[in-house]
C-alpha cells in the first residue's frame, strides 16, 4: 500500500469521516506498526489511527498458531442508545490470524477495543470502534449468519453516526478465564470428478476408485458408474445451513493435471461462495502444471484463481512430499515450492497440507530402524503387543514414499504451511473412528492446527477425536453424504461432552 501511495490515501479516507469497515488486515493496518514482515530495519509501520502495535500470538501452553476457527467475542461496553452494530454478545466468529492487538485496559487502546476474545491464555482485541471507524479481527463475510447480520447492520447504519464514539469513565479488565472459546471444527468434505456424462458429482469410495460394484444386482470386477451422491453446489449449501463450520471440495477430477482449464471446477467454487459463508477449502492439483499447448503455470497462479472464485485455503497434497524429500536432501528451503509461494502471497493460513499415511508394522523387539522414535507401541486395546511406524504416500494413497509422517508434519510446517489435514489410509471407510495414534503424533511434532480425518462412523468418533487428541476440526465425507449421521447430531454429543462447539 505504501509502494502504491494507498497508505496515504486511507488515512485522508479515514479523517474524512466517511463510514469504514475493516477486516482483518483492515483493522490491523489501523495501528501503528505490526511484527508480521518485520525485518532487521523493525516492524512495519502502520496508519497510527491506534497508538498500539501488533505483535505475534505466543505459543505458551501449546497453542497451535495461527488461531484459526470460531471463536467468541464479548463486548468491552454496553450496547447504548445509536449504537447500530449488530455484533451478537457471545457468538462465534471465524477467526484466522497469527498476529493481534493484546488487550490492555491500561492503554488508549481501551478507547477503541469494541471486543475482546480469548485465546489460550491470551486476551485480544477482537474488533475496534470510534466514530466512523468500525473493524473486526475475525471475518463476518465468513462467520455464517452471525456475521451477516453484522455486515447488514452495519450497511444500514445512518453515515452521519455509524456508531458513537466511546471513551469510558473507567478502565475495564478482561481477565483470561480457565479455557478460551474457541469452538472444535466441524468439517464436510466432498470427493469431486465427473460422471459418465460429464458432469460433476460428488462421489466416495476406496481412495480414488469411486465406481459402483455392482450393475443391476450383478457384482462387476470391471465395476458400474460413477458413485453419485450429490450435486457439489446444493451438498455444500445444505451442509451450511445445517451448520458445518467449514467445507471442503476435493477435486479428483481428471483435470487434475490442468487446473486452470478445469472450468467446471472454478465455477462449482464461484457458485458455492454465493450461498455458502463459512470457509472453503479447495484441493486438487494445486502444483505447477503446463496446459496441453506447453503453457506453464505455477502453483502460485493456480491458488489464486481459487481465491478469486471465493476460496480460503487450498490443500496441497503430493507436492507437498516431493517439496519435504527435496528439503531433507538439499538442507533448506528453496523458496520455490508451492507451499512457500502460496503462503509468501497469501498468509500460511491459506495453505492446508493433506498426508496420506499409513501403517508399517515391524517386530518390536528387533525394529532399529530409522523411525525407531516415532513407534506406535500401545499397551493396551486392540493394538496392544504390535509396533508400527506411519509411512506417508502420494497419488492416493497407491505409492509410498521414503518418508515419516513426522518428517512430512515438521517439513511443511517449516515451508509455511498453516494447517494439516491428516488422513488415514488404513481407517479409510473402515467407520471404526479416527487414528488416535496418528493424530497424536502430529499433533505433538508441529505448533499448527491439525484437522483429523479418515474413519468416522458415529458422532461418538468426533468426541472421542477431540477428548484424546489436540486435534482443532475432524472431517468426515460418507457418513454426510449418506446421512448416516447428521452435523447436528455430532455437535450435539459434542456439546453433551463439554467441548465448544459453534451453533447457528
Amino acid at each position: 500500500m505504501n509502494q502504491k501511495g494507498l497508505l496515504e490515501a486511507l488515512r485522508d479516507y479515514l479523517a474524512s469521516g466517511r463510514p469504514y469497515f475493516g477486516i482483518c488486515i483492515g483493522m490491523q493496518v489501523l495501528f501503528a506498526a505490526s511484527m508480521e514482515h518485520a525485518d532487521v530495519e523493525g516492524p512495519v509501520l502502520g496508519l497510527s489511527v491506534i497508538p498500539n502495535d501488533i505483535d505475534r500470538f505466543s505459543t505458551e501452553g501449546g497453542k497451535a498458531v495461527p488461531h484459526m476457527g470460531w471463536n467468541r467475542v464479548e463486548r468491552l461496553r454496553p450496547k447504548e442508545s445509536g449504537d447500530t452494530i449488530d455484533i451478537g454478545a457471545g457468538l462465534s466468529y471465524y477467526f484466522v490470524h497469527s498476529y493481534r492487538a493484546l488487550y490492555n485496559p491500561d492503554s488508549a487502546l481501551n478507547d477503541w477495543t469494541y471486543t475482546t476474545t480469548q485465546y489460550g491464555q491470551e486476551v485480544f482485541v477482537s474488533s475496534v470502534n470510534q466514530g466512523n471507524i468500525f473493524a473486526t479481527q475475525f471475518h463476518p463475510e465468513k462467520s455464517g449468519p452471525a456475521g451477516l447480520r453484522l455486515l447488514d447492520s452495519w450497511i444500514r447504519a445512518p453515515t452521519t453516526s455509524l456508531s458513537p464514539s466511546f471513551a469510558p469513565k473507567t478502565r475495564v479488565a478482561r481477565p483470561p478465564r480457565e479455557r478460551d472459546g474457541l469452538a472444535k471444527r466441524v468439517i464436510a468434505c466432498m470427493d469431486v470428478r465427473t460422471n459418465d456424462e460429464g458432469d460433476l458429482v460428488v462421489t466416495k469410495g476406496d481412495q480414488y476408485d469411486v465406481r459402483e460394484k455392482t450393475v443391476n444386482g450383478i457384482t462387476t470386477s470391471a465395476g458400474g458408474a460413477v458413485r453419485n451422491l450429490g450435486k457439489p453446489v446444493s451438498l455444500a449449501a445444505k451442509y451450511y445451513e445445517a451448520g458445518a463450520d467449514e467445507i471442503c471440495f476435493l477435486n479428483i477430477t481428471s483435470f487434475r493435471s490442468s487446473p486452470l482449464l478445469d472450468q467446471p471446477m472454478l465455477a462449482v467454487v464461484r457458485a458455492a461462495a454465493n450461498e455458502v459463508f463459512v470457509p472453503m477449502t479447495i484441493g486438487g492439483g494445486i502444483k505447477d502444471t503446463v496446459d496441453p499447448d506447453g503453457t506453464p503455470h505455477s502453483a502460485l497462479e493456480v491458488a489464486g484463481a481459487y481465491f478469486r472464485e471465493g476460496a480460503d485455503k487450498v490443500s496441497i497434497g503430493s507436492e507437498a512430499v516431493y517439496s519435504v524429500e527435496a528439503l531433507l536432501k538439499d538442507g533448506k528451503p528453496t523458496g520455490k515450492t508451492g507451499i512457500e509461494t502460496i503462503a509468501r502471497a497469501y498468509g500460511s493460513q491459506a495453505v492446508v497440507v493433506s498426508i496420506d499415511p499409513r501403517r508399517v508394522y515391524v517386530d518390536p523387539d528387533t525394529y532399529d530402524g530409522p523411525y525407531k522414535d516415532e513407534l506406535m507401541r500401545p499397551s493396551t486395546g486392540p493394538d496392544a503387543g504390535k509396533a508400527w511406524w506411519y509411512q506417508c504416500t502420494v497419488s492416493g494413497g497407491r505409492e509410498s514414499r521414503p518418508l515419516s509422517v513426522v518428517q512430512l508434519a515438521k517439513g511443511v510446517e517449516q515451508l509455511g504451511a498453516g494447517e494439516l489435514l491428516i488422513n488415514s489410509i488404513d481407517r479409510d471407510g473402515t467407520g471404526k473412528g479416527f487414528d488416535l495414534h496418528l493424530i497424536n503424533l502430529v499433533k505433538n511434532a508441529v505448533r499448527i492446527p491439525v484437522v483429523a480425518s479418515s474413519g468416522a462412523g458415529s458422532e461418538r468418533h468426533f468426541v472421542d477425536v477431540f477428548e484424546g487428541t489436540g486435534a482443532e476440526a475432524a472431517l468426515a465425507a460418507g457418513i454426510f453424504h449418506r446421512e448416516e449421521v447428521s452435523i447436528r447430531a455430532v455437535k450435539e454429543a459434542m456439546s453433551e461432552s463439554r467441548l465448544n462447539v459453534r451453533w447457528l
